[in-house]
């Protein structure tokens, strides 16, 4: 899987509650959600973003609350990936499960600019800088995180695996 898109770039620390406010939080509906993402760090940030363009931030994106909110309201904002040095544990796992790709590699970090053309390569965990020549290695995402990110999340993940092989009678009784 390959993402091309502009570098957006923000620090550290970055919580559930500056990817989506808490006061958008009476909805579940995912398009009205992605309206409101990064908001209250850049209020015209939604305005300003392409198809594809990339998050790219510091220590511990995500951190913050549990909800699945902010790893959905990326993904339906219509952001590739997120890009950070590393990742709050619940929101690293969240994002896998509602399929929204992530890397983590403070090289990349540090080596990319707000507005960098990015390319990722998911598969090999690749992310190559266009506007500056450059490539940084990502960690490397498990195989099982790579399936979930495949199939889109982990909904999509269980039907497939269910429509793949299902239970037999004697399983299920």
């Amino acid at each position: 899987m390959e993402i091309k898109g502009k570098a957006w770039k923000f620090g550290d620390d970055v919580d559930t509650d500056v990817i989506i406010p808490a006061r958008y939080l009476n909805t579940s509906d995912p398009e009205d959600l992605a309206r409101h993402c990064m908001e209250d760090a850049d209020p015209e940030f939604m305005s300003r973003i392409s198809r594809g363009d990339m998050i790219v931030a510091g220590k511990n994106f995500g951190c913050g609350s549990s909800r699945e909110h902010a790893p959905i309201a990326i993904k339906h904002a219509g952001l590739g990936a997120v890009i950070a040095e590393s990742f709050a544990r619940i929101f690293y796992r969240n994002a896998f499960n509602t399929g929204l790709p992530i890397l983590e590699s403070p090289e990349a970090v540090r080596g990319i600019q707000p507005g960098d053309e990015l390319e990722v390569r998911l598969d090999e965990g690749l992310i190559i800088n266009r506007s500056r020549g450059e490539t940084y290695q990502a960690q490397p995402t498990p195989p099982f995180m790579k399936a979930l990110l495949e199939a889109g999340g982990l909904i999509p993940y269980v039907r497939r695996q269910m429509k793949e092989n299902p239970p037999d009678e004697a399983s299920v009784n």
